[in-house]
């Protein structure tokens, strides 16, 4: 029979480092405000590490009056590259700066629901994807102790800090890029997929406000992601008139792209193509697919916004527009 062995504690490793419990603390927490030669760092640390020895992290909020977490509500849409990279970017730099990430999936929780849900947990801060939150939200959030609530969407959300990320922006690059090239029935994606209304339709509105006055058709494409949704699509293609189309995301813009070459058209002869997020793969297709670039906040932006408003919880909300949209023109328009 395995025997397992006690739970170390820190006065085990105070024992074994030759040093006071409060200095373990100190150490194990990165607390900056006590002056701890790096020698005594060392020797903490590796009595920590042959010990086994983990900090409490529900000792350590108790202590402290909050937890360390950043709660990140999974979207409830499927991420692509882009966004997962993004995220990633982020959990790296608020992990830098001390904080646990947690991302929570809601699936089935809405509205005050799932705020109730975020709130259990007694997060320090919440960083909440498009736009499920309102004011009440907010409120609920910062009176279980909750320090700074971001939304990551399209509008403000009183009381919450907020990164605007302006979708239409993206459609308005898309249209100018195929208006530029010649193109004057363009058709426009707009996924069927659940919650990605938020995103696409900005993006239509964007085509159309860059095509206003022009005298272009613009025509709303909705499109499943299927091999088989696309094949339907480029089937009637012909008979729409369309000779160019701006396809939401890169995703789509592969799907609809390859359905369009087995139909017969020609990309961009035909028809003209422009995804969004310059994906990797993108570059690989041939014709190469055009694309909007689209620029995210930097993970360490966020996290010192984060830090900054746990740190100031009764500050000013701050606003930041974070999403810049540039035409990368390759061979499919």
């Amino acid at each position: 029979m395995v025997q397992i062995p006690n739970t170390p504690t820190s006065a085990d490793v105070a024992r074994l480092a030759g040093v006071s419990r409060a200095t373990v603390s100190y150490v194990l927490n990165n607390t900056s405000a006590v002056r701890i030669s790096e020698a005594t760092r060392r020797r903490v640390r590796e009595a920590a590490r042959e010990l086994g020895y983990v900090p409490h992290a529900a000792a350590r909020s108790l202590r402290a009056g909050h937890s360390r977490m950043v709660l990140m509500p999974a979207p409830a849409i499927p991420v692509g590259p882009l966004y997962s990279g993004f995220l990633s970017d982020l959990q790296w730099a608020l992990g830098r700066l001390d904080y646990t990430v947690v991302q929570y999936g809601s699936v089935g929780l809405q509205g005050d629901e799932a705020v109730r849900a975020w709130a259990e947990l007694r997060p320090v801060a919440v960083l909440v994807p498009g736009a499920g939150l309102g004011p009440e939200g907010v409120v609920l959030l910062k009176r279980s102790g909750t320090r700074a609530v971001v939304t990551l969407g399209p509008g403000r959300v009183d009381g919450a800090h907020a990164l605007l990320m302006d979708h239409e922006a993206v459609g308005r690059c898309a249209g100018a890029h195929l208006y530029e090239r010649g193109r004057r029935r363009i058709g426009v994606v707009v996924p069927v997929e659940p919650g990605l209304d938020a995103y696409a339709l900005p993006r239509l509105a964007g085509v159309r406000e860059a095509l206003r006055g022009t005298g272009t058709g613009v025509t709303e494409l909705p499109l499943a992601y299927t091999e088989e949704a696309a094949a339907e699509a480029a089937a009637g293609w012909r008979a729409a008139g369309l000779d160019a189309v701006f396809a939401y995301n890169d995703e789509y813009a592969m799907l609809l792209m390859r359905a369009l070459q087995d139909e017969g058209l020609r990309v961009p002869e035909d028809v003209a193509v422009i995804g969004a997020d310059d994906l990797m793969l993108g570059r690989l297709l041939r014709p190469r697919l055009s694309t909007v670039h689209i620029e995210l906040p930097s993970g360490r932006a966020l996290a010192e916004l984060v830090d900054r408003a746990v740190r100031d919880p009764g500050g000013e909300p701050e606003v930041h527009t974070v999403l810049g949209a540039t035409v990368v023109r390759r061979e499919s328009s």
